[in-house]
This record gives structure tokens, C-alpha cells and sequence, in this order.
């Protein structure tokens, strides 16, 4: 699924192109994704125009002024920019359409993602319960290390938890942990101050990075260029189960939490 850096990515590579642009219409052809779309927005989206664009956690927040709309790819979702004269294939749920000719398109096999529209958008349903972005200030060891205390679970189930900081997924977790040498199954409330900025460091570090290569090309990721992200190429641990450690040579497991695939290094993670 898109994670922070390839909604990031999205966002970086969209806002040039939608900032300012007059909205003309909004064609929906498929309603039924995570949660219905409103068939209201084809009225209220008339002759809007774009302000700015920008990112919470995993959502694209589209600026009309007073009014926004909340954007999530889901779990194969993508957006691309498009002339108005490309016809919709299969999976191309809405078009959000502009005066000057182009297209925002919304693509998504799975239908996981969704759409809405809100005059309110800090206290959405969707957004007012997440914790600080990973890139922010507020997201410190101090912070970390204090939310931490008395939290039983394992620290990447703790880390990926949006109510502690926002957009980290499973991919970026298991290469923030390697890269601090922490376990992924060490409990939360017994990671140390050392830990815990370390923790830190790693995962502002490793998602930066992941940004800058535009993202992982996991399954069937693309930008809105329909360029593939480059990151996966710097995966430590993700992906690589039963191959050896980057660092100490030893053979990285590879184990299931809450579902999830989880690599690291018994030796070099504790």
C-alpha cells in the first residue's frame, strides 16, 4: 500500500500542477470505494479552484479555500495527471476536472481508498485522532520515549500506530528498527532515552531518504508521472528474509505480527 513517502511523492509532484487550477467538474463513475462517495460533490466541486495541496499522514489535502478534500489511495490506489481526452479504463473510478483541459484520475483495482469533502477538515472523523507527523518537531525522543512508558506491545506495533506518529508502515518500521538496532519485538515501555532518539533519528532519516528516491515500487505504485519509486533498491531488511545481514553477515528472520511480515537481525537488533 502507498505509505508515507509515495503519498508525499504524490503530493510533491501533483501541487505545481493542480495550485491554482480552476476546477470545472467532477466525473464519477464508480461510487461504491471504502466509503461511498458523495454524488453531491459533482455540484459542490463546480467552478472551485485549488489553493493549495498538501499532506496528513497518508491523505492529500486539497485546499479550495474554505473547503477541502481528503484524498487516500488506499491500498493500490495511485493519481495521475491527465488530458481530458485520455478515455477511463476499468479501475479509473472519478476524474476531477480543470479548465485549462487536464485531469486529476483516481485509479484503484482494490477500491480501498476514498474521498470527502469537508468544511472542517482538522476535525474530520479521519484526521482529528492522529498523532504528529514523523518529520515534525513534535515527533522527539522526549515525546517518544514518554507516550512509551507502560505500553506493553512490541515497538513496531507501537510505532505504527497513527494515534502515537502518523504514516509509519510496515515497510519503513522494520528499516527504521534495523537501523537503530532495536527488535521489533521488544516492548514499547522498555526501550530506552538512548532508544527512543535513536528511534527517532532512524525513522525521520529513513523516511526522508525514501522521499528524496520517490518512494518504494512495491506491486503497482506509481507517481502521478507513472514513474516507479526507487527506494526499495536501499531495503535493508524488508523483503529480504533468510538472506544475510547487510551488516554482521548472519541470515535476517523473518516472522508474522498482527499479520504482517516482519525482518530484522537477532544480532544486530536487540
Amino acid at each position: 500500500m502507498p505509505e508515507l513517502p509515495e503519498v508525499e511523492t504524490t503530493v510533491r509532484a501533483l501541487k505545481p500542477k493542480l495550485e491554482k487550477s480552476q476546477i470545472k467538474t467532477f466525473e464519477l463513475r464508480n461510487k461504491n470505494l471504502r466509503w461511498p462517495v458523495s454524488s453531491k460533490l459533482s455540484k459542490i466541486l463546480i467552478s472551485k479552484r485549488v489553493s493549495t495541496l498538501s499532506r496528513r499522514a497518508k491523505y492529500l489535502i486539497v485546499s479550495l479555500d474554505s473547503e477541502y478534500l481528503l484524498i487516500h489511495l488506499g491500498m493500490s490506489g495511485s493519481l495521475r495527471y491527465l488530458s481530458n481526452n485520455i478515455a477511463p479504463l476499468k479501475h479509473d473510478h472519478w476524474d476531477l476536472c480543470f479548465e485549462n483541459g487536464m485531469i486529476l484520475r483516481y485509479t484503484d483495482p482494490r477500491r480501498f481508498g476514498s474521498i470527502h469533502y469537508t468544511k472542517d477538515f482538522e476535525n474530520h472523523f479521519l484526521i482529528k485522532s492522529l498523532g504528529p507527523e514523523p518529520l515534525s518537531d513534535a515527533f522527539d525522543e522526549s515525546y517518544l520515549f514518554k507516550i512509551s512508558r507502560g505500553r506493553k506491545v512490541p515497538i513496531k506495533t507501537f510505532i505504527m500506530n497513527s494515534k502515537v506518529v502518523v504514516g509509519i508502515g510496515n515497510i519503513y518500521a522494520c528499516e527504521a528498527l534495523f537501523d537503530s538496532n532495536i527488535k521489533p519485538t521488544k516492548k514499547a515501555y522498555r526501550i530506552s532515552k538512548n532508544e527512543a532518539s535513536s528511534l527517532v533519528t532512524s525513522i525521520k532519516k529513513v523516511l526522508k531518504k525514501a522521499i528524496k528516491a520517490g518512494g518504494t515500487t512495491l506491486r503497482d505504485y506509481l507517481n502521478p508521472d507513472s514513474v516507479p519509486g526507487y527506494f526499495k533498491i536501499e531495503l535493508k531488511v524488508y523483503g529480504r528474509g533468510n538472506e544475510s545481514c547487510f551488516n554482521c553477515g548472519k541470515i535476517l528472520k523473518e516472522i508474522r505480527m498482527n499479520n504482517r511480515s516482519t525482518v530484522f537481525c537477532s544480532s544486530c537488533q536487540r
